[in-house]
């Protein structure tokens, strides 16, 4: 055996006993780096997206819907608020910025429940009732990341816009809110992965 094959199996072997040790942290060191090529895939495709949906009449078709109350200067608090108009005139980039962004996520999202659970978790439970939760947390945390949306929204277009120019303010705008989103989803994903990536002792292990 080389000198470098023995490295390896030093290496191998502590990396399988640090696993053994601590397999929470070893999931969540994979999760994070799984979780960070995701977000690079979610800054690319949503600019896309809302560029492609920018050529259609969607931008001026408003979205507005699920009231919770007024904003500080009196007018409405929507969860989801994407009013009509491309946001480069003042408007809050209508159904086709809600479709960008949530196209990108749930594109995302199935990309990160496949390899997530089967090579930070490797589950080997039912991936149907898996799936559901999956959805269902997904739906829960995308009103909430709307919903917060509605108070960070405004002003990081207006900063970036009014500091960089109407082209390239709002592409660094696009990137900082798919970030925000993309942390939110980080940090409530680990936990509810935790719960519905289970092993089943009972059956063979995913390799």
């Amino acid at each position: 055996m080389s000198n470098e094959q023995r490295e390896e199996t030093k290496r191998s072997g502590f990396f399988a006993e640090f696993k053994r040790k601590h397999p929470t942290i070893v999931e969540f060191i994979i999760f994070f780096l799984i979780s960070n090529g995701v977000t690079v895939l979610q800054l690319i495709l949503m600019p896309l997206l809302k560029y492609l949906f920018g050529f259609t009449p969607l931008v001026d078709t408003n979205f507005q819907v699920l009231q919770v109350g007024r904003n500080l200067d009196g007018s409405s608090y929507f969860v989801f608020d994407y009013a009509a108009g491309a946001l480069s005139a003042g408007g809050g980039g209508g159904l086709a910025y809600f479709l960008a962004v949530e196209i990108t996520l749930l594109s995302a999202q199935v990309i990160n429940f496949f390899l997530q659970r089967n090579v930070t978790f490797k589950s080997n439970s039912s991936i149907g009732k898996a799936a559901v939760w999956y959805f269902i947390a997904w739906v829960i945390i995308s009103v909430g990341a709307s919903a917060l949306q509605g108070l960070y929204k405004v002003p990081v277009y207006a900063f970036c816009m009014n500091h960089l120019g109407k082209g390239v303010g709002i592409t660094v705008a696009d990137i900082i809110t798919m970030i925000i989103n993309s942390a939110i989803s980080f940090w409530v994903f680990f936990p509810i992965m935790k719960l519905i990536f289970k092993q089943d002792t009972n059956k063979k292990e995913i390799k």
